[in-house]
C-alpha cells in the first residue's frame, strides 16, 4: 500500500500471473483521504502492452475507486521473470464533475500541486503441473520425448497372439487325430463283431442235429463273444 496526501493506493505493485496467449488483469484500489474531490490519471512506460480502465477519473471524498490494468496476451515468458515496465498514478484536487478533468491539470510546470505514485510491475511464475506417475508393467516403454513407445507394446501383443494361435492349431490337430484313431478302432470292433456272429450262425447250423452238444457249445460261444465285445468297446 502506498500512502499520499490525497490518495491511498493498494497494492503498491501490479502483479501478473503469466499465462501465454491470454490477457491477464490486475486491480488497483484508490481511496480518497480528503474532503475534496480528487482527479487521477494513470500513465505507463509501455502503453501498447497495457489497457487501463479507467485511465482517468474522479474519486469522491472519503470514497474508493477501482482501476483495472489488463496486460495483453504474451507470446513468451521472460526467462528471468523480470519486467521493466512502470506505472505512474497522478492525482490532484479537482471540482465535482469529471468534465473538468483535463491534461493540463496534471502538468506540474503549470504550478499545479500534483501528487505522484510510482508502481512497478511484477511477473508471477506459472504454477507447475504435477508430473504424471509412471505406469508399471513390461509394456511401459517410454521414449526420450516422454511419449509411450506403442510399437514395442504392439510387437509384444502380436507375438503373444501368434503363439496362442499356433498352440490352438496344434491342439485342434491332436484332437482330430485322436478322433480318427478311435473311429478306426470302433469300425474294426463292429466288423469283428459281425464276423463272430456269422461264424456262430454257421456253427449253429452244422450242430443243429445234436441239441445237447449245441446247447452247451452255444452257451460257451455266446459268453466268449460277449466278453470280447465288451473288451473292444472299452478299448474304443
Amino acid at each position: 500500500m502506498s500512502d499520499g496526501e490525497l490518495l491511498t493506493v493498494e497494492p503498491h505493485e501490479l502483479q501478473f500471473p503469466l499465462e501465454l496467449k491470454k490477457q491477464i488483469s490486475s486491480s488497483l484500489q484508490l481511496t480518497n483521504k480528503t474532503d475534496n474531490h480528487v482527479a487521477f490519471k494513470v500513465k505507463t512506460t509501455n502503453p501498447k502492452k497495457y489497457c487501463v480502465r479507467p485511465n482517468t477519473g474522479l474519486v469522491s471524498p472519503h470514497s474508493t475507486c477501482d482501476v483495472t490494468v489488463t496486460m495483453q496476451a504474451q507470446k513468451e515468458i521472460p526467462p528471468d521473470l523480470q519486467c521493466k515496465d512502470r506505472f505512474l498514478l497522478q492525482s490532484v484536487v479537482a471540482s465535482a464533475t469529471t468534465n473538468d478533468i483535463t491534461a493540463e491539470m496534471f502538468n506540474k510546470e503549470s504550478g499545479n500541486n500534483v501528487e505522484e505514485c510510482k508502481l512497478r510491475v511484477t511477473y508471477i511464475a506459472p504454477q507447475k503441473l504435477p508430473s504424471p506417475s509412471k505406469k508399471e508393467g513390461p509394456w511401459d516403454s517410454v521414449s526420450d520425448n516422454g511419449t509411450v513407445n506403442t510399437s514395442e507394446y504392439t510387437g509384444i501383443s502380436k507375438a503373444s497372439s501368434g503363439r496362442s494361435h499356433a498352440e490352438t492349431e496344434d491342439n485342434v490337430s491332436e484332437v482330430k487325430t485322436l478322433i480318427s484313431e478311435l473311429t478306426k478302432e470302433k469300425n474294426s470292433a463292429i466288423q469283428l463283431n459281425n464276423k463272430l456272429h456269422q461264424e456262430l450262425e454257421t456253427l449253429r447250423r452244422k450242430t443243429s442235429k445234436n441239441n445237447g452238444e449245441f446247447s452247451f457249445l452255444h452257451v460257451i460261444l455266446v459268453g466268449l463273444v460277449g466278453l470280447l465285445i465288451g473288451y473292444l468297446v472299452k478299448q474304443s
